[in-house]
């Protein structure tokens, strides 16, 4: 079957029996009553009172919901915090001055801990700061920083005095941060002269001076000093050192502001589909007690825990699961700046061992590279403090889920296998790990008081095991209210295709294809439009991935097409081995039959490309674009944001596919 969109659908998605949690994390676990999701149906939308009382509100709200102009529903309408008091404040009224709030791990090996009352000084003072710089209420703060922790402390200072942030991830190019700028009319910036990228100086100083020349208006600028002499550099007009200004105002107080549960938070730029980036919008009340709400139920973080979510603050995990979910608990959480595997590929585990992290956080793309790498690196260390493993940002396939599992985990920590996007600001789609068994490769279902469906062209339910698209058919608190640049685009992007534009009952799409079990289980196959047209039909390159890697001694792969005249668009396959295996004739004809016998012959790569390794953002994320230039003989896009930039020019010799036309 294929749908409207070219779509090949109606493929069976078989899942096997839940795996049990192990007795002794059920016994500990924060959310344990099986009843919670029949209580969270019943009580809908009240239900969500539980997620606002993990938080302090200056008034209370009157209602919980306001439905009356949908898409646009208002949280706990009525009610005020803020979100800088919540996050550091409180605990310290609760005598927590002195626990460790962040813990950073720098990429040259530098330590620093900052305790609740450390963070409150350091907010405070560049608060303080910010004001004596002209920030007012709901001014919009660019922050392009790298992982230091003068990024939480800004994106918090702004919190405390009503000013929205928005971060730019600092890997980003200089044309990005000011488009980013420009789009959110931002006139003040906070970055840094430089930062380390495997061991070797960056000047981000340089970046942000062109991204300035390139703005109308002026902007004025607060820079961090990460580099000392390794960079020396000059302020300019409008320029201000941070930590000169942190002296300036040493021991200053500011009231934080208190702001309306509907008053925006945070702005995040994320890609949109006409190429434009899109101003996506979160507000107080209902962000901040949604990601608590699943820091809490999901991730089964506890005040008392050290939690490590080995992401990056520049995108919308950071900001949920790094800063203001953590923080809003009163946890600890770990900061790291550098990459898996520098100076060695048993780093994180010397960061886990070292301070006894509880919760481990990460993306299926590190535990694949974790898992090619091989158990010896994490055997050299002491994970016996791990009680829960966590995993976020694209589906993450069976072997790599049972490796995670095994050695990480020893069997003993359950696995989260969450799904959630930029747009629903916190997780959606999980099991409860004190509630639910877990499937390998399978997000589970959603969360308590969300209702996603799995649905065909027409919105109707599809069966069991059959695939179609991933829609949630209620609000929900952290749910993102507009996007900066418009409600019309926020509307015809994620509203309008399943919705009746005439009536109440609205449903947001998410642009992921998906497939439900009889149990309520999603997996999710990936996004709709990443998609490669082979012979009139689409073929999702998550679900072709997902096959490659099934194959032994497949670490990873990402898929590409390539455009021939004569055979149309072909499928390219990069793949990278385990460390163990040799990529050889056996490894490809494995793959070959993987794919066959999982999507069918049609899916078949016409090449495979074996490469120790695949182009990877500081992040962590593939970057495809760029194995699709080289696929197809073009010329390369912009690689700054790549922390391996050497294996592109290796990738071109070893894939031959100079000329699209040979």
């Amino acid at each position: 079957m294929v749908d409207r969109n070219g779509w090949e659908r109606g493929r069976s998605v078989p899942t096997g029996s839940p795996r049990e949690p192990p007795e002794a994390f059920v016994e500990q676990a924060n959310v344990t009553d099986e009843g919670i999701y029949e209580a969270f149906d019943e009580e809908w939308p009240n239900c969500w009172e539980r997620a606002a009382d993990l938080l302090s509100w200056d008034r209370s709200y009157g209602t919980v919901l306001e439905d009356d102009e949908p898409p646009h529903y208002r949280w706990f309408t009525g009610g005020r915090l803020n979100a800088a008091y919540n996050c550091i404040d409180r605990h310290l009224e609760a005598g927590r001055k002195t626990h460790a709030a962040i813990r950073w791990e720098g990429k040259q090996g530098e330590r620093e801990t900052y305790t609740y009352r450390d963070l409150y000084v350091a907010v405070n003072e560049f608060a303080a700061a910010l004001r004596d710089l002209g920030v007012g209420e709901d001014d919009v703060v660019t922050l392009y920083l790298p992982m230091i922790p003068e990024l939480p402390i800004a994106m918090l200072a702004c919190a405390r005095i009503g000013a929205p942030h928005s971060v730019v991830f600092a890997g980003l190019s200089a044309d990005a941060l000011a488009t980013r700028m420009d789009a959110a009319d931002s006139e003040y910036l906070v970055t840094c002269d430089g930062y380390y990228r495997r061991g070797d100086a960056f000047n981000q100083k340089s970046k942000v001076d062109n991204a300035r020349l390139a703005l109308e208006h002026d902007v004025e600028t607060v820079v961090v000093d990460r580099l000392g002499d390794e960079l020396p550099h000059v302020l300019g007009d409008d320029e201000w050192d941070y930590h000169d200004l942190r002296e300036e105002f040493a021991g200053e107080e500011v009231e934080p502001v208190s702001r309306d549960a509907e008053d925006m938070l945070f702005l995040m730029y994320t890609s949109g589909t006409t190429g434009e980036p899109k101003g996506v919008v979160h507000t107080t009340g209902g962000y901040l007690a949604h990601v608590a709400w699943t820091s809490n139920a999901v991730l089964d973080v506890e005040a008392e825990d050290t939690y490590w979510c080995a992401a990056d603050i520049g995108w919308i995990t950071g900001h949920s699961y790094i800063v203001y979910g953590p923080l809003a608990l009163g946890t600890t959480t770990v900061m790291y700046e550098g990459t898996p595997d520098y100076p060695d590929r048993d780093r994180l585990w010397e960061i886990v061992d070292r301070n006894a992290v509880d919760v481990f956080y990460t993306a299926p793309t590190a535990v694949r590279a974790f898992m090619k790498w091989g158990e010896e690196y994490p055997e050299r260390h002491d994970l016996s403090s791990l009680r829960l493993l966590g995993s976020v940002g694209e589906p993450i396939n069976p072997r790599a889920w049972e490796w995670y599992y095994e050695h990480i985990g020893d069997e003993r920590c359950p696995i989260v296998d969450t799904w959630w996007q930029t747009e629903t600001g916190a997780i959606m789609v999980s099991t409860l790990p004190g509630v639910d068994g877990m499937k390998p490769g399978v997000a589970g279902p959603g969360l308590p008081g969300i209702d996603v469906q799995v649905v065909d062209d027409d919105g109707d339910p599809v069966a069991p095991g059959q695939t179609g698209y991933l829609t949630v058919d209620r609000p929900w608190p952290g749910m993102a209210r507009t996007l900066y640049d418009g409600d019309d685009r926020f509307r015809s992007e994620y509203w309008e295709q399943f919705s009746d534009p005439d009536g109440d009952d609205w449903t947001y799409f998410s642009g992921d294809a998906a497939s439900i079990d009889e149990d309520g289980y999603v997996t999710v196959l990936g996004r709709v439009d990443d998609v490669i047209n082979v012979s009139g039909r689409r073929l999702s390159t998550m679900e072709i991935e997902g096959a490659v890697t099934d194959a032994d001694g497949v670490a990873e792969a990402a898929v590409v097409g390539r455009s021939s005249e004569t055979a149309g668009t072909e499928i390219y396959a990069y793949v990278s081995t385990e460390n163990d295996c040799d990529p050889d004739e056996d490894v490809r004809r494995a793959i070959e039959d993987a794919v066959e016998s999982t999507i069918g012959e049609i899916a078949v790569p016409a090449e495979i490309v074996f490469t120790p390794e695949l182009p990877k953002t500081r992040s962590g994320k593939i970057l495809r674009r760029l194995l699709e230039d080289v696929a197809n003989g073009e010329e390369l896009g912009d690689t700054s944001a790549l922390r391996n930039p050497e294996i592109v020019g290796e990738i071109q010799s070893e894939s031959g596919a100079v000329d699209a036309d040979e």
